[in-house]
């Protein structure tokens, strides 16, 4: 028995969907899962997650770095030139960075200076033993290589790094504190007289200050930026010390998994990182874990996108046949004011009239014919244009009471050929910048409908005024009304309410449609308030002032 075809297009459309979505989807699932099971067997979780610290910790040293080389900058732009210095010029320097401890420097010709924190010489004797001990130390150093130190100095600085760093642990009291030293070099470019000169790094203040905020600020920015992973801490360390001296927020103890010796400013010291409360290969296994169940929820997934896209192909399909029934109306539409065009015009052209009331009785019905003829080929003609993105407005300053005072008496005939009682309560108004044949147009779908869907009550009343700033057009009638459920659909391009009346009823389904364009073109809206078999009342509202100025402008 042969296969039978697709006989119809969702039919087709379904096998489409099938070939285009549920096997490439099967196929990632059963890849993912294949691949989760080597990363687990080979723990390149772990391996990934080491290496995405210690890049962590690169760029985290870089930029402690950085911020120490913008405090030692600040400090070096202010430092005396060599001859210069005095105590007052070095002290007014300290009070202005507290966070430098001693300043020092050598030459030859004028020897070693050092200056400390005044306040803290006279408070604290350990503070004063530390000056002592780093004087020594420097000027022992500095007199027995200061020509070459010199020189490495400056050949350091022709190559973009002015400092050389110094890392020590010294005894405070009763505890130790790392200090780093920035020395750099000092030359008077008229004499080429050379300076060694160094600042010290408080070490309170490192411990205290600089540290704590300088990791909270680098993993801040390291998790904002997708770096790594929240639960990530870090700290720094002694290298002669396994316990952190300084740890960010969250450090719950033990050893970091990933180290890094900082090197550059803050030689000696060792920067770590670890995952709070977790480590990496307990992490690798939850990770694992974590994507088996998140697999299982990505085929729950895929169902439900496999639900939607149905959805959207049912719409689509039901959209197609809107249209089909649209050219099936419009078809119905232009064909009938044709065929009694031509048939009155025939009439009229074989002189089978008797009297000249029935030639004016057939030149009107020809007219009328035309003038529905012609309000179906703008509508239509208005649309293909707001579908290619082509259609544009003139907008010109009217007087709007002119321009609804005109449509009205230019349909006034029509209305009462069909039966109606006409009311129109036209407000003054500021002139505003209009496209005055759209906003014509506007004015006569709304009546058309109007005239289209009242039975019993035939009675239709336009109303313009200004209101907060807006100036309103309304197009009140006592029709068939709209079902609350359906209000908001009306506006869609060719949605037909559901009521017998409305289907047994021709029209494109564009004229509202079309009418919303226009509004919101105009900077405004267009609002519907309807009760079923009480009437409806449609409202256009036009913001004044806007556009600013007159031209024409394009709207998709």
């Amino acid at each position: 028995m042969k296969a039978k075809r697709p006989r119809n297009a969702r039919t087709r459309m379904m096998l489409l969907l099938q070939l285009a979505v549920i096997l490439p989807a099967a196929t990632l699932v059963i890849l993912s899962a294949r691949h989760l099971q080597t990363i687990q067997r080979d723990r390149a979780v772990e391996a990934a997650i080491q290496r995405d610290f210690s890049q962590v910790l690169a760029i985290s040293e870089k930029q402690i770095n950085h911020k120490a080389y913008e405090l030692a900058d600040d400090v070096r732009s202010e430092f005396p030139a060599p001859g210069e210095a005095c105590n007052e010029t070095l002290d007014r320097i300290l009070a202005a960075h507290p966070y430098v401890a001693h300043l020092m420097l050598y030459d030859p010709k004028n020897g070693f200076v050092i200056r400390s924190q005044p306040d803290r010489l006279k408070d604290d004797p350990s503070f004063g033993h530390e000056s002592e001990y780093l004087s020594k130390m420097m000027q022992g150093w500095w007199k027995l290589e200061y020509d070459e130190f010199a020189k490495k100095l400056e050949k350091m600085e022709e190559k973009g790094t002015p400092y050389y760093f110094e890392g020590e642990w010294v005894q405070r009291g009763d505890k130790h504190v790392y200090l780093s030293n920035a020395i750099f070099l000092k030359t008077d470019k008229v004499s080429g007289t050379r300076t060694i000169a160094a600042m010290t790094f408080d070490g309170d203040y490192l411990r205290d200050q600089f540290f704590p905020q300088a990791l909270e600020q680098v993993m801040s920015r390291n998790v904002s930026e997708g770096q790594t992973d929240k639960n990530a801490v870090i700290m720094i360390r002694a290298k002669s010390d396994s316990t952190p001296f300084i740890y960010g927020t969250g450090w719950d103890g033990g050893e970091a998994e990933v180290e890094r010796p900082m090197e550059g400013v803050f030689q000696g010291l060792i920067l770590g990182m670890k995952l709070r409360g977790t480590t990496l290969e307990a992490l690798g296994e939850h990770w694992v874990h974590t994507s088996f169940l998140i697999l299982g929820g990505l085929s729950f997934l895929l169902a439900g996108g496999i639900f939607l896209t149905y959805r959207n192909v049912s719409k689509e399909m039901a959209l197609a046949r809107l249209k089909s029934d649209f050219v099936s109306n419009v078809s119905h539409e232009l064909r009938t004011p044709l065929a009694l065009i031509r048939l009155y015009a025939e009439t009229l052209e074989l002189g089978r009239l008797t009297g000249p009331s029935k030639h004016q009785e057939y030149y009107s019905i020809i007219r009328k014919e035309s003038e529905r003829l012609t309000a179906l080929i703008n509508n239509i003609l208005d649309f293909s244009r707001i579908e290619a993105g082509r259609k544009e407005y003139d907008f010109r300053e009217t007087d709007m009471c002119e321009l609804v005072r005109n449509t009205l008496e230019s349909y006034r005939y029509q209305i009462e050929q069909n039966g109606f009682t006409f009311e129109e309560k036209i407000a003054e108004v500021p002139p505003l910048n209009v496209d005055r044949e759209a906003m014509a147009r506007s004015l006569v779908n709304l009546v058309n409908n109007a005239l289209k869907y009242s039975q019993d009550r035939k009675h239709i009343r336009v109303n313009l005024y200004r209101e907060d700033g807006t100036v309103k057009l309304e197009v009140v009638d006592q029709g068939i009304g709209i079902p609350a459920n359906e209000q908001h659909r009306i506006f869609e391009k060719f949605y037909r309410v559901g009521d017998p009346l409305v289907h047994n009823t021709k029209g494109s389904g564009l004229g509202l449609s079309l009418v919303q364009h226009i509004a919101r073109a105009h900077g405004g809206d267009v609002m519907v308030e309807s009760t079923p078999g009480a009437g409806s009342k449609f409202t256009i509202t036009l913001p004044l002032g806007w556009p600013q100025s007159s031209g024409k402008a394009a709207f998709a």
